[in-house]
């Protein structure tokens, strides 16, 4: 018997995305393991027991966790989870470790090597297990279908005997992978569509896809990309023109959707209060950053606001598993890319190469420790506070003795995520690669 994979059912009653495929169970028997299903797993993607069964899978149960050499997962396990996996188990996943320190630390106490797909490089060789560009292809897409959904009219202009139809003005806020799939959908539809960006670069790629590009484009705007594709900071002056200039494009548009996200940090405020007031009744706001505080003021996640001028806002939660079936299909052939790099092909079994690059960028933990460079001085610094606690204690009689009040010892404070996160780069979304085509994003929403 070889070594084995383990695929659960995600605990989130709000993931219905799976791990693996029919198509990737095949292939991960053929790299030598065993791989077990748990059963169930992927209902919510329209995947049968009976499709990873006759692809070689065993249909199990969650408590066969225990025995995987392997956890391929959507969501990050959860410390219940992690109870019942072994040590040394290698865990793949989107882990979302920003803000959440306890959850990293839990990982590590788990003993478990925790990689975090998200952190995937920006090279060639990894562009196959790029989760973030995959699943926000989807959510741009889905942005597009939940608009018109909510929209009560036609996007298309059409004409009849009756009379003309109008079509209906799109407006996209962030050209990455999400928002370039937005913009594609909306034109597939018929309506007339513009985009926004900081950077120069995307002009292209959105004239490309039939839509009119909105920017301030003054002398600070053709230097606002970096050599390596990333936004530059803006001057308040800049920000203020094109504050002033989106403003006046919004109060024009029937639909907007809105797709900037920055790693480690809270989503960009892009449309104000005032801004949702200047649209016409009936209009539609998809806010595909709102789990992560929202670029739409008024936002809710989860639900669809409609305020007191008759503007819808959308705030779907996890919109790519909205479509699930899709997204489980690419998420899965990410992961067995990602996967098949560990694996001694000529052995069958798995073997890490911690000096490989992109072993290097995900893994967050391994042997007890949490090691990757983004969190493990923050993960040391919460180990050592605690056992300075007892020691500040012990002194307290010593110091009460020759005074009445002991001064309690100074602590060191662990960095929050937000703080850890000013020193990271902002995260690319959409920087033209070699021959005009679209690079790959890191942002999910802008993504």
């Amino acid at each position: 018997m070889g070594q084995t994979v383990f695929i659960p059912k995600e605990v989130d009653g709000n993931e219905p995305r799976v791990a693996a495929s029919p198509e990737t169970v095949k292939r991960m028997a053929g790299l030598g393991f065993d791989v077990v299903v748990e059963a169930g797993a992927g209902l919510g993607s329209r995947i049968p027991d009976d499709d990873f069964a006759k692809a070689g899978a065993r249909i199990g149960k969650a408590s066969d966790a225990a025995s995987a050499d392997v956890v391929l997962k959507v969501r990050r396990p959860t410390e219940a989870e992690l109870k019942g996996y072994k040590a040394g188990a290698a865990v793949i996943a989107i882990m979302d470790p920003y803000g959440n320190d306890a959850a990293v630390a839990a990982l590590a106490r788990a003993g478990v090597t925790a990689f975090a797909m998200e952190f995937m490089p920006r090279i060639t060789r990894a562009q196959v297990m790029d989760v973030l560009s995959s699943q926000a292809n989807l959510a741009g897409y889905q942005a597009v279908i939940d608009a018109a959904a909510e929209y009560d009219r036609a996007l298309p202009m059409m004409m009849t005997a009756a009379g003309t139809v109008p079509a209906a003005k799109v407006f996209v806020m962030g050209v990455g992978v999400a928002g370039l799939q937005a913009i594609a959908t909306a034109r597939r539809l018929g309506a007339v569509v513009t985009a926004t960006d900081v950077r120069p670069a995307v002009k292209e790629q959105v004239q490309s896809l039939g839509a009119k590009f909105l920017a301030v484009e003054d002398e600070e705007f053709k230097a606002a990309e970096t050599a390596g594709g990333y936004a530059k900071e803006m001057s308040k002056e800049y920000q203020a023109k094109q504050a002033a200039l989106v403003a006046e494009h919004i109060a024009k548009q029937d639909i907007v959707i809105t797709t900037a996200l920055i790693p480690g940090r809270p989503a960009p405020k892009l449309v104000s209060a005032a801004m949702v007031a200047s649209m016409k009744p009936g209009s539609v706001l998809v806010d595909l950053a709102v789990e992560r505080g929202g670029n739409v003021e008024g936002a809710v996640p989860g639900k669809v606001v409609t305020t007191a001028n008759g503007v819808k806002i959308v705030g779907h939660l996890n919109v790519p598993g909205r479509v699930a079936a899709s997204a489980s299909l690419l998420y899965a052939k990410n992961l067995y890319a990602f996967l098949e790099t560990l694996v001694d092909k000529a052995a069958k079994s798995l073997a890490i190469k911690r000096d490989d690059e992109l072993v290097k960028a995900t893994m967050l933990t391994d042997g007890g420790k949490v090691v990757h460079p983004n969190f493990a001085a923050a993960a040391a610094l919460a180990e050592a506070a605690p056992a300075a606690a007892p020691a500040a204690v012990a002194k307290a009689p010593a110091a009460k003795a020759a005074r009445e009040g002991a001064i309690p010892a100074k602590q060191d404070k662990v960095p929050s995520a937000r703080a850890r996160a000013k020193a990271e780069p902002p995260l690319k979304t959409g920087a033209v690669a070699k021959g005009g085509k679209p690079a790959k994003s890191k942002s999910g929403g802008d993504a």
